[in-house]
């Protein structure tokens, strides 16, 4: 979150991509760092997935991630 954070203060658009498991703790830091950064949230867990099923979980992320990365562009 630090680093994206630092990354718009620069101009720079970023977004994290986490599992569904740290939304909330992703929530949490946000707001105390007083920052709404753009975030696509997978399936939990990703260790131990199989390369088609990390393939599926990209595909199927693929296009919120592009939309999160030009929404301000």
């Amino acid at each position: 979150m630090h680093d994206i954070a630092t990354l718009d203060k620069r101009g720079i658009p970023g977004l994290a991509v986490a599992t569904v498991e740290f939304e909330p703790a992703a929530r949490a830091q946000a707001k105390s760092l007083g920052f709404d950064p753009a975030i696509v949230y997978v399936p939990h867990p990703i260790q131990n997935r199989t390369a088609g099923e990390l393939a599926a979980i990209a595909d199927n992320a693929i296009e919120r991630i592009i939309e999160a990365c030009t929404r301000s562009a």
